[in-house]
């Protein structure tokens, strides 16, 4: 892809430092065959349009998914229809502590595996933020143990995605804003632990438009530890990919 990037801070053309994320490239879009509203082929013509050169799709996949055959073989005839750089992956959410994903039946069809944690995964099976909030209010969980729960899964959760294909990291920790815990619970020492275990693995940390996660605060840290990251818009429309205002502030 050249060893040219364009800077997050102000767009200029630069030579590649280590903290320079390329916007070519769009690490997470979805499509109309889950959460997504357009086409692969719609999404790829907004991705030309956009100056990009990389797209990963990664539609959001569970047991019950069933097109996930029909969807790779799209993303595999668009390659021979652009220049672009097409990936097929899928979005894999983490469903219990011990890091389980709720895989599709048939791995075979993914280049990649964007790992999530929108649910906190409790023992008794993982719960919306919504009930999160109802047990942080009723004194069931504090703050500390949430962020401890979601950092502990998503360490394990990516762990067992590499054993399979090469593994992303999806707008992490965005599921604690969503409870209403700022992110500073978190600790430079547990993060400490999550960049490791994302180096190990060989795991990229998507930085999420959408999201905008992970914070300022975390891909600084992050970006110290030497964890690489990549641009994902999250894209659930066409008119989104590729376009970056939150990734040029972090």
């Amino acid at each position: 892809m050249g060893a040219e990037l364009e800077s997050v801070l102000d767009g200029t053309t630069l030579a590649a430092p280590a903290a320079a994320l390329d916007l070519r490239t769009d690490a997470h879009v979805h499509t109309g065959f889950a959460a997504g509203r357009d086409s692969v082929g719609v999404v790829v013509s907004a991705a030309d349009r956009a100056g990009l050169t990389s797209l990963t799709f990664a539609d959001q996949v569970g047991p019950d998914t069933t097109w996930l055959s029909a969807y790779a073989d799209t993303v595999r005839r668009a390659r021979r229809r652009t220049e672009l750089t097409l990936r097929v992956a899928a979005e894999v959410e983490v469903v219990r502590p011990d890091g389980w994903l709720a895989w599709p039946a048939d791995l075979g069809q993914l280049e990649a595996v964007s790992v999530a944690v929108s649910r906190l995964p409790l023992p008794a099976g993982p719960v919306t933020p919504r009930e999160a909030r109802s047990q942080l209010a009723a004194g069931r969980l504090s703050p500390d143990q949430v962020a401890e729960i979601a950092v502990t899964a998503t360490i394990k959760g990516i762990e067992r995605a590499s054993r399979y294909a090469p593994a992303q990291l999806a707008r992490p920790l965005s599921l604690l804003a969503q409870v209403g815990i700022d992110d500073a619970a978190v600790t430079p020492e547990v993060l400490g632990t999550l960049a490791a275990a994302c180096r190990s693995t060989g795991t990229v940390v998507e930085i999420s438009e959408a999201w905008r996660s992970p914070s300022a605060r975390v891909v600084a840290m992050l970006r110290d530890a030497g964890v690489a990251m990549v641009a994902a818009s999250d894209a659930r429309y066409a008119a989104e990919v590729g376009q970056w205002q939150y990734l040029r502030r972090v």
